[in-house]
């Protein structure tokens, strides 16, 4: 079964996949995802792959006999893919090159422009899974994109309170967050030609970086060359930064924020960034999202990101010179 119900208390939909129960975890000795396997060719760099479980497609089934007029079933109208970064099963962003992330931008590009050309999509998520914190039951490096048939309530929000700040102040939010990292200094933790990534004043995870465009720009369709390159030399040195926080794999959920497509023209008030999610506090402690967080969707970080952020850059700086880079 495969359909969408739609949640009256908070106008959302909630999507009903009971085929994703039998997922897989990884089999012992055989990855599908690595050249060889007969599921992927023998040779690549970066690769679409049709997710084997969707919980949303271009051709759905009739949702089950179960709608009333309070309570209001569709169909599960969108696509969902797989992005393989490498055909090396233990290389992960950061260890990637800069070059080959720029390869892995260019795909998202592609794939974005290609998804938001159904009439059916309203909002293109690339997002990633990092870990088995984060549920990751496969793997090999790789992320995924949704093509929702609606905007998602927490971006719905998101886009609402960037409109509201543009019609009070006359500027976008994302740039005004931008000036007072920038201001304020401690919470950045690396800066390029055209992105900056800090840890929000505002974040509910302790490590919950945001990686913003420097220029008003919505989506990565509008990026130059130049800037898609800046943009996967910041992505490999904010998880690399991770990764020597605590000498290990650091999980995150990463989430994309571009603008919607097919909808309101968002381009004076939006701006694109990238959120993570990292569910540690400490080396072998979950920050974990309970009760408050999930019934009243009030966040609570268990720690200062005045704290936190100088112990990130200073895992910044040591990834530097783990690189050879100088800082």
């Amino acid at each position: 079964m495969a359909e969408l119900r739609y949640n009256p208390l908070l106008g959302d939909w909630v999507m009903v996949a009971s085929n994703r129960a039998n997922r897989p975890h990884m089999p012992k000795g055989y990855c599908p995802f690595c050249p060889g396997s007969g599921k992927v060719p023998d040779d690549y760099d970066v690769l679409v792959y049709p997710n084997d479980f969707p919980v949303l497609s271009a051709d759905p089934p009739e949702p089950d006999p179960v709608a009333t007029s309070l309570y209001k079933t569709a169909k599960s109208y969108g696509q969902c893919e797989v992005i393989l970064y490498s055909p090396d099963h233990r290389k992960t962003l950061p260890e990637l090159s800069v070059d080959h992330i720029g390869k892995l931008i260019d795909l998202w590009t592609e794939r974005f422009a290609e998804m938001e050309k159904s009439p059916k999509h309203q909002y293109v998520m690339i997002f990633e899974n990092r870990g088995e914190e984060c549920g990751v039951t496969m793997p090999h490096p790789h992320g995924q994109i949704y093509a929702y048939p609606h905007v998602p309530l927490k971006l719905r929000t998101e886009l609402d309170n960037c409109k509201h700040h543009y019609e009070e102040n006359g500027t976008c939010l994302f740039c005004d967050m931008n000036r007072e990292e920038k201001a304020y200094e401690q919470r950045v933790i690396v800066e390029n030609d055209h992105f900056i990534s800090y840890i929000p004043f505002f974040t509910d995870y302790p490590y919950g970086v945001f990686i913003v465009s420097k220029s008003h720009k919505t989506a990565l369709t509008d990026f130059t060359s130049e800037e898609k390159l800046s943009l996967a030399s910041i992505l490999k040195d904010t998880t690399g930064a991770m990764d020597m926080l605590f000498d290990k794999l650091f999980p995150y959920m990463m989430v994309m924020h571009q603008r919607p497509v097919n909808g309101e023209n968002v381009e004076d008030h939006y701006h694109f960034h990238i959120e993570f999610y990292p569910p540690l506090r400490e080396k072998d402690r979950i920050k974990w999202y309970a009760s408050s967080e999930m019934g009243a969707w009030a966040a609570a970080n268990p720690a200062a990101v005045e704290e936190t952020a100088p112990r990130l850059r200073e895992a910044y700086k040591r990834y530097l010179e783990k690189e050879g880079r100088q800082s």
